[in-house]
Formats: C-alpha cells, structure tokens, sequence
C-alpha cells in the first residue's frame, strides 16, 4: 500500500505551480500576440476589429497576471466596450471601402503631424515630471469610496489618459461618419 500511495504523488510535486503561472503567461502573451496578428494582417475590416478585441482582452488577462484586477476591468470595459465598439459605429455610418477615398492635402498632413508631435511632447513631459513610486502596500478596501478617492487622488492620471482616450475615439467616429454624410449629399 506504501509504494502505492509513493508511486501517486501530491500535484505540487508533479506539477510545479511555477510551470502552471509560466504555462498562463504564455497562453495570454499567445492570445494577445494572435489577436495583434488578426488585428493587422486580416483582409475584412471587421476581422480587424475582432482581432483587436481579442488583443486586448490579452492585455486584460497580462494585468490580472500582474495583479492588476482594477486595470485589466479598465481595459475591458473601455478598451473592449466603448472603444471597439465606437470604431464598429464608425465602420457602419462611414462609406463602404470600394470608393475612392479623397486626396490628401498637405496642410491637414502637416497640421496632424505638429499635433501629433505637440500630444507626444505634453504626454512625454507628464511622464518625465511625474515621481513614480512604487506601493507600499495593498489595500483590500475595495469599496467604491476608495476607489472613487484613489482615481482622483493617487491615480488621477491614468483616468484622466483613459478619458481622453474615450473621447478622441468618439470624436474620430463623429468625424467618420459626418465625412461619410458629407460625401453621402454631395452626389
């Protein structure tokens, strides 16, 4: 009976729990990579979107990883559920694909690449000026006080980066759409 209870071994020693949480960080970095992959290389532009969604749903899964619930939740419900969701309007209320998309002219070309540069230059300067320190230690109050205070306070500027990146994704699909009325009543 001895060598039989010997031969059946306890899963942790069969089974490390480091191979297993090696094993879900591969799984999730594969996920997040495939859904990159289809994100990019697909022909269907609703693919596209699907593969995005599935991207960042592996974004979510790496911050749980890193334990992170709060900001894997973030990534879902607006990444995932309004971001997506608002490029999937754009593609309904914009022109279908076979048209001829108009000319670029090279002041708007010009004018976007200096805003660009100006967003890229305010956000670099925020990182560089904001003290980054990392937590003493975890608080298991997750009441909705304390997180209502702690996104104002303490991580005021990831809500304030997530809102604004809401509100440019709703403002380039009603800037869609509206070109798509446009060209729509022009003919």
């Amino acid at each position: 009976m001895e060598s039989l209870l010997e031969l059946i071994k306890p899963l942790p020693e069969i089974i490390k729990p480091e191979w297993v949480a090696q094993a879900a960080f591969y799984f999730i970095v594969g996920v997040t990579l495939a859904g990159a992959i289809f994100a990019v290389f697909l022909r269907q532009i609703v693919h596209n979107i699907l593969g995005l969604i599935v991207a960042l749903f592996g974004v979510a899964g790496l911050f749980v990883y890193l334990n992170s619930e709060f900001l894997a939740l973030m990534q879902i419900l607006i990444y995932i559920g309004a971001v997506c969701i608002a490029i999937v309007f754009a593609i309904m209320l914009s022109d279908p694909m076979y048209k001829k998309p108009p000319q670029r002219r090279l002041p708007q070309v010009l004018l976007s690449v200096l805003l660009s540069l100006l967003i890229l230059g305010v956000f670099l300067s925020v990182i560089t000026r904001t003290p980054l320190k990392a937590a003493a230690e975890r608080s298991n109050d997750w009441s909705v006080s304390t997180i209502g205070s702690l996104l104002l306070t303490r991580y005021a500027l990831v809500f304030e980066l997530i809102s604004l990146v809401l509100v440019v994704a709703i403002i380039g699909a009603i800037v869609i759409a509206g070109e798509g009325r446009k060209q729509r009543s022009a003919k």
